[in-house]
């Protein structure tokens, strides 16, 4: 070999790991923002939409996750983290999530998950224009709190008294699930017994007075705690004998007796699509807000076999899933 060509053979080999650092430092970030632990099922479909939009974890794309494990009060720290990092997209999961990253950053995009009217709670401008660096997912949660419960009924007809959990540190939904649940209560004529629970702690001393009384039937609100917290619910569901119904199909799945509501997977999979198209140049303020179309409702039919009830052929006809 020429002397020539061998050094410029060894100089190109002497560039290649200054041009892989060069390309990994050019890699995007996007930072995942939970007030919740990690859940992986979700965090797929998220990861499955920016493969549909041409990004791959570790190849194309690197993700920063943030998980507050259910202390709502880390958010803003863990949310301004993200802005000094200068994250090319904020993927928050809930509105305490996407507030916190809105309040942090007026810059960086942020495609968001949230269960509630984005426009009520005064995320976005618009669902058909946002107009702002925030744009997302609707799941309905609220807006479905009142078939839910007539779901319940239909499935649980001789319930009169029914135990509603929620979250007080996710406030706004909160507020809206219990105005929704009680419009609902009154003209059903059900009596409603409310519970607080933001720690998986107090979820357990919620469940206590059901050893002296208990409910008829309980009615999970939405919000990542419960979801993180499911197997905790289903099982003191079970001990107590209580038939439990939500709008996330992961808490029946691990044994609660009913949910109706929005795939969530499908939810995070569309985030993650519009993330991969604001990577590609495209504006938040552009990118109409999502709002859930494909609803399902799942049925534990082994947890209605434990119960002692029969699940009516209105709803075997209509349910998207039953587990047996």
């Amino acid at each position: 070999m020429k002397r020539r060509a061998f050094i410029t053979l060894l100089g190109g080999a002497a560039a290649w790991p200054l041009a892989a650092r060069a390309q990994q430092q050019a890699m995007p970030v996007v930072g995942v923002l939970s007030p919740a632990s990690q859940n992986e099922e979700l965090l797929r479909g998220f990861r499955q939409g920016l493969k549909q939009a041409g990004f791959v974890e570790g190849e194309n794309v690197s993700i920063l996750y943030h998980f507050a494990e259910n202390e709502i009060d880390r958010l803003p720290a863990l949310a301004d983290d993200l802005a000094r990092r200068r994250v090319a997209v904020i993927a928050p999961i809930g509105h305490p999530a996407a507030f916190a990253a809105k309040t942090a950053t007026a810059t960086i995009p942020i495609v968001f998950v949230s269960a509630d009217d984005p426009v009520r709670l005064g995320l976005v401008a618009s669902i058909a224009r946002p107009g702002s660096n925030l744009t997302g997912t609707n799941i309905l949660q609220i807006e479905l709190v009142t078939k839910r419960l007539q779901l319940l009924r239909e499935l649980v007809p001789a319930a009169t008294r029914v135990a509603v959990l929620v979250d007080p540190a996710s406030k706004v939904t909160t507020e809206t699930t219990l105005q929704e649940v009680e419009s609902a209560a009154r003209a059903m004529a059900l009596h409603i017994q409310i519970l607080h629970a933001s720690n998986g702690r107090e979820i357990g001393v919620a469940f206590a007075p059901f050893e002296r009384e208990r409910p008829d039937a309980l009615f999970v609100s939405g919000g990542p705690l419960f979801t993180d917290r499911r197997v905790q619910l289903a099982t003191l569901a079970a001990r107590h004998m209580i038939p439990l119904t939500s709008g996330n199909r992961q808490i029946t799945e691990a044994g609660g007796l009913m949910s109706y509501g929005a795939n969530i997977t499908d939810a995070f999979r569309q985030a993650g699509v519009y993330a991969g198209r604001i990577l590609k140049g495209e504006k938040p303020a552009d990118l109409p807000v999502v709002q859930a179309t494909k609803l399902e409702l799942v049925i534990n039919a082994e947890t209605a076999r434990i119960l002692g009830l029969t699940v009516p052929p209105s709803l075997l006809a209509i349910a998207d899933e039953v587990i047996e």
